[in-house]
């Protein structure tokens, strides 16, 4: 029986454990990324190692997430990073070079390779044959220390593409129809693995705007072959070299298989306020749009800003329309700027922003109250626009150019000719704006620079024998991490003051959970079904863990938060019985007697509902190794212990 080729890949890089779905294992890490809104904690983490150098084949940080700066906490943030990269070995992306998944893309990415990211979005890579996953801070900054990564051994679901995309109907499309079968919760657990004729029909962009929003399944990573098309796209870039053949064994098994026939999907839009509530644009048309914004790692290319500025030519937005376009990278603005397509876009009246993540996480471009705002962004979580009763569709480039146009949801194959988009063969390439670390016989010489905005990573303590707190919140199903931590221009430059942030953490569930905790001093949570999806932002655990969350408590997690949760030293729990979720309320008093000693022994945990006295059974299914994290308070103290 042959292999899959993401378990050529895990097979190729597996330092422990081994391949049976459900079981953990250990990767060695070849590359490494950062952003600014992370990646300013994932450095201090990795200062609290004390491990001098990174030991990865490449690590680069991208600020491209806190760019608006109304006050001097993103640029401390920014010079902080800057001084630790040069220190510490480090490439160092400057603000404007563009979105980290975009640019590593065009530049750093290498098929076959691993790496991991301290955002969710770095799946984007396997656009390229890359396994990548998105993860917390602390996973990322222990991988440059030279330590492997966790995950739980993912089933593999093959994708089988066939047919060809037919006319304005383009990537987006193909994964909002996947987001449509599967939904938000069905690729947790699992690889998507992309095979099958159709592949070969679709470009590199393409490529990555489907593993990109993997992400929003749920999924541990999504990935292609690398084929003559990767090939093609990694010569265009000057990176031949880089390149080599992966593909999957033809006789490989997987343990699930879906079926998209290209030639018959047509556009389609994620309606408010979830990527999987999805219907085709036709059903949608003549709905009045206020604005609409185009850009993100999902949908910034160099071919995404070309059909979009074909489309404009010559036209005007509407009047009632706020269009906004952020290239995907430096490098993309650049050549928009050369071969005119810029000056299409600014004549048709479209307001163009930097080359960063910007108004997808809240940072500038709100719309109006009530407003409707196509995006070609990844999310659409109430509120996370900055804008609390927005309704925000997630669309194709395609779709949001043609709607700009009309002032309505428009079908952009009512435009008529479908615009013939040509690719160079060589792109710009100038990589003035990525500095390189200080060589090691000069690190010495560097001087890490910290604001005062920057404090020092939350303390957390050892495991006691038994766990006693109230319940201090109790939410539903499909929590996401912009409900725990949410972000936008006001509470992002707080990434770095874990205290600052805190009071805001779950503000928008229930502003008094923060003071609750206070007054309290500990906690414990009740949550439902897929608790933590999103972000990778381990704030949305951090924060919890300053205000003294002691447990969560649900129904299901998300696979990066709940190990963001295991790395700060919060007890994640699962209900034995979905049922018993509606026996416990707000305020109850539980308890968890001997639960270390029951950890450290795998027996069965049980809770107490003190207030009731009643008993549930709960489940916690963490290996031998989360148990050890648990019991000494966190990662970055097992870290230290296992050092000493």
């Amino acid at each position: 029986m042959g292999y899959t080729l993401a378990q050529k890949l895990i097979r190729s890089h597996l330092l422990s454990g081994d391949m049976t779905p459900g079981s953990e294992i250990g990767l060695r890490i070849d590359q490494t990324l950062t952003q600014d809104a992370t990646g300013t904690m994932a450095y201090l983490e990795f200062e609290a190692m004390g491990v001098p150098r990174v030991k990865t084949e490449l690590s680069v940080a991208y600020i491209d997430h806190n760019t608006l700066q109304t006050g001097f906490e993103n640029a401390d943030d920014h010079r902080y990073i800057q001084s630790v990269c040069k220190k510490h070995g480090i490439y160092f992306s400057r603000p404007g070079n563009g979105i980290c998944h975009q640019v590593h893309l065009e530049r750093f990415g290498i098929p076959g390779k691993t790496l991991i990211g301290s955002d969710s979005h770095t799946p984007t890579a396997g656009g390229i044959g890359m396994l990548a996953f998105g993860a917390g801070g602390l996973d990322v900054a222990v991988a440059m220390g030279g330590g492997p990564y966790y995950i739980t051994m993912p089933k593999i679901v093959l994708v089988n593409l066939k047919g060809r995309l037919q006319p304005w109907v383009s990537a987006k499309d193909v994964i909002l129809e996947i987001l449509r079968i599967m939904t938000v919760k069905g690729g947790v657990g699992k690889i998507i693995e992309y095979g099958g004729e159709g592949v070969k029909t679709l470009s590199v962009p393409e490529r990555a705007t489907i593993t990109n929003m993997g992400a929003e399944l749920g999924a541990s990573t999504s990935i292609f072959p690398s084929d003559e098309v990767t090939r093609e796209f990694m010569r265009a870039q000057g990176r031949d070299a880089d390149w080599v053949e992966l593909k999957a064994d033809p006789d490989a098994v997987y343990d699930e298989v879906i079926e998209i026939d290209l030639s018959a999907l047509k556009p389609q839009a994620a309606c408010p306020h979830s990527p999987d509530n999805v219907k085709p644009v036709e059903e949608l048309k003549g709905i009045r749009v206020d604005q609409v914004v185009i850009g993100s790692c999902t949908n910034s290319s160099l071919m995404d800003m070309l059909k979009v500025a074909s489309i404009l030519k010559g036209k005007t937005v509407h009047p009632n329309v706020s269009l906004a376009i952020a290239p995907g990278s430096k490098q993309v603005f650049n050549m928009l700027a050369e071969n005119g397509a810029l000056a299409d876009m600014i004549a048709a009246g479209a307001r163009i922003l930097e080359s960063a993540c910007g108004p997808c996480i809240g940072m500038g471009q709100a719309p109006n109250s009530g407003g409707v705002s196509l995006r070609t962004f990844n999310r659409n979580f109430e509120g996370r626009s900055g804008t609390a009763d927005a309704q925000v569709y997630l669309v194709s480039p395609e779709t949001a150019a043609a709607s700009a146009l009309t002032g309505v949801f428009t079908d952009p194959r009512d435009l008529g000719e479908y615009p013939e988009i040509k690719m160079p063969e060589k792109f710009l390439i100038n990589d003035n704006m990525v500095e390189p670390p200080a060589p090691e016989s000069e690190m010495d010489k560097v001087e890490v620079l910290r604001g005062p905005n920057i404090k020092p990573f939350p303390t957390s303590v050892r495991m006691p024998e038994e766990i006693e707190a109230k319940v201090l919140l109790k939410v539903g199903d499909n929590i996401t991490t912009d409900h725990i931590m949410p972000a936008g221009a006001k509470i992002l430059p707080l990434r770095s003051n874990i205290p600052a942030i805190s009071e805001h953490c779950f503000v928008r569930v229930d502003t008094e959970f923060p003071a609750r905790c206070k007054q309290e001093g500990k906690g414990i949570i009740i949550g439902g079904v897929n608790y933590g999806q999103g972000s990778s932002r381990e704030h949305a655990a951090l924060a919890p863990l300053y205000l003294g969350i002691k447990a969560v408590i649900v129904k299901s997690f998300a696979r990066i938060h709940v190990a963001n949760l295991i790395n700060a030293g919060i007890l994640p729990l699962t209900f034995a019985n979905e049922s018993d979720y509606d026996r416990i309320s707000m305020g109850d008093l539980l308890s968890l007697p001997n639960v270390r000693e029951r950890l450290k022994n795998g027996q069965p945990i049980v809770l107490e509902n003190k207030t009731t006295w009643e008993t549930i059974p709960l489940n916690s299914q963490l290996s031998k190794r989360q148990v050890e994290i648990l019991l000494a308070g966190g990662l970055l103290n097992y870290t230290r212990e296992q050092n000493k």
